[in-house]
């Protein structure tokens, strides 16, 4: 079975080892940014099927990022994962191409269903409560 192929964009090292740990039994782990500039750069550069991204990175944050690669004609599907929690960062998140949106908080729970379900071009935003 092929696993899909997944981007991990975040600034913050602690949180891409959870990430790492957390999904690569479910995914084949393609590679890393840092701030929104390599983000585009590796996602044209690997194509991968999901990218999950942080909004808040240094250089350009996530939601401009994931904008610049929607309009560019990019396929891939993008799962934020974040500490923002407000609603207008939802609908920024979605307005740029996002199909997810997990809370860092949530991670656990909600990162993994989110990403198969932007695989199906599904909609996935993640409770701020626990389920």
């Amino acid at each position: 079975m092929i696993r899909p192929r997944v981007l991990l964009a975040d600034d913050h090292h602690e949180f891409l080892e959870a990430e790492i740990a957390l999904l690569r039994p479910h995914f084949e782990l393609v590679g890393t940014a840092s701030d929104g500039v390599s983000l585009i750069s590796e996602a044209e550069r690997l194509n991968p099927d999901v990218v999950v991204v942080d909004i808040t990175m240094p250089v350009m944050n996530g939601i401009d990022a994931v904008h610049r690669l929607v309009e560019s004609g990019s396929t891939t599907k993008f799962v934020f994962l974040t500490i923002n929690t407000g609603e207008e960062f939802v609908r920024a998140c979605q307005q740029a191409g996002a199909r997810g949106y997990v809370w860092k908080a949530r991670m656990k729970a909600h990162l993994v269903p989110a990403i198969y379900a932007a695989l199906k071009d599904l909609s996935y935003i993640s409770p701020l409560t626990s389920s």
